[in-house]
């Protein structure tokens, strides 16, 4: 306030502490009252507007970025800077309260960047999470990183005008101890460097089925960040795993397998070696008018005709996918008889069409082993004692 008002207002009875106090708490007003009329004037009016015209673009980008909580945090910074600088009008520099205030408005501007620009870092995640050329990469940790390095700098910059200290000094006092800094941020550090190589090798992409039989993980990708994998395993629960371990340990990814538009069915039935035999002529011939049977030049056994004529089903099936492997083979006999093993691929990656196929085929195959003499082998159990006992 002017000096020269002061003897004036005196002498009407008001003393010099009163007008000083009656001055500060006019000038805080004036100063809360811009305040709240910038931010009214912004929000009300910068923000609609802003909305409707990237509202009637065709764009859908810019929607993203300008986004409401972008918009409130520029509006907010626009108004700090500008009452930061309007501060010498309402008050002498040589002040304590200036000071005093300088130093509020620096720290708030400093708060506000830093919310604007994580808010734009967060506009930049979805952006790309929906770009074909960077929606399969795990890019969340990186921006996950980026905002605690802002946010870590925003942190040094308010501590310093607390303080009254340059920055540069905190900055080279956290250099020296960059040791208990990297063991404070070892999992982010990690976490970042993880999601890089899984982005960069196309390891990993959020949807893909992967399953970790050390973390109990068997589902599907819901979320990369910068510490944690999150899947979800087929009964709903949720598995977190480390990303630095999906890179030093091996894990599972059926990408693949959805991406050829197959799956693998491998099964094999184990036939009574007792029941293995030269198929007789009249054999053959109820084989052939069922149509179980081609003509063969010698008497082939019925294991063979059975397994041939298994393997020309199969690939007969429609829902058995014909630009994949279809084989019918023997492995090693066992003391549980002979392994029959099926090897071929589904036309289809439904888990439900997927087993509804594998067990239609195994049924039928049950029910027709009897047709060429053959018989499935199973432990013997107490009905078979007893019918083995009658016979005697």
């Amino acid at each position: 306030m002017n000096d020269t008002y002061i003897p004036l207002l005196n002498r009407i009875g008001i003393e010099t502490e009163s007008i000083n106090a009656i001055h500060w708490i006019s000038v805080i007003l004036c100063i809360t009252l811009l305040f709240f009329a910038g931010s009214f004037i912004c929000k009300k009016i910068v923000i609609p507007i802003t909305n409707r015209i990237t509202r009637g673009t065709q764009a859908g980008w810019d929607d993203i970025i300008l986004n409401t909580t972008t918009l409130k945090n520029f509006c907010n910074l626009v108004v700090g800077i500008a009452l930061t600088a309007m501060l010498p009008v309402f008050m002498p520099k040589n002040s304590a309260l200036f000071e005093i205030a300088t130093k509020v408005c620096y720290i708030y501007n400093i708060i506000v960047f830093v919310g604007l620009c994580c808010s734009v870092l967060t506009s930049l995640y979805k952006i790309s999470s929906q770009a074909k050329k960077t929606k399969n990469h795990t890019l969340q940790g990186v921006f996950q990183m980026l905002k605690i390095i802002i946010i870590c700098i925003g942190v040094i910059f308010v501590t310093s005008i607390v303080i009254d200290k340059d920055p540069t000094r905190l900055l080279a006092g956290l250099g020296a101890s960059a040791a208990v800094l990297m063991l404070v941020f070892k999992d982010s550090i990690m976490g970042l460097v993880a999601g890089v190589q899984l982005s960069a090798n196309d390891m990993l992409r959020p949807g893909d089925w992967i399953t970790m039989e050390k973390y109990g993980a068997d589902g599907m990708v819901q979320e990369v960040s910068l510490t944690t994998v999150k899947v979800q395993n087929w009964d709903k629960t949720i598995t977190t795993v480390p990303p630095y371990a999906l890179v030093s340990e091996s894990f599972q990814n059926w990408r693949g397998m959805f991406d050829s538009g197959g799956r693998r069915i491998k099964r094999s039935i184990f036939i009574d070696m007792n029941s293995i035999a030269f198929c007789n002529d009249k054999q053959m011939k109820e084989l052939g008018d069922k149509g179980l049977c081609c003509s063969y030049d010698n008497r082939p056994v019925n294991l063979t005709v059975f397994r041939e004529w298994l393997e020309a089903w199969l690939k007969n099936n429609p829902k058995v996918n014909k630009n994949m492997i279809t084989m019918v083979r023997q492995l090693q006999p066992t003391a549980q008889g002979l392994p029959l093993e099926l090897y071929f691929f589904f036309n289809g990656t439904a888990w439900v069409d997927y087993e509804h196929l594998q067990s239609e085929v195994f049924e039928y195959i049950l029910a027709t082993l009897p047709e060429f003499g053959l018989k499935a082998f199973q432990s013997p159990t107490g009905n078979d004692v007893k019918q083995f006992v009658g016979n005697q």
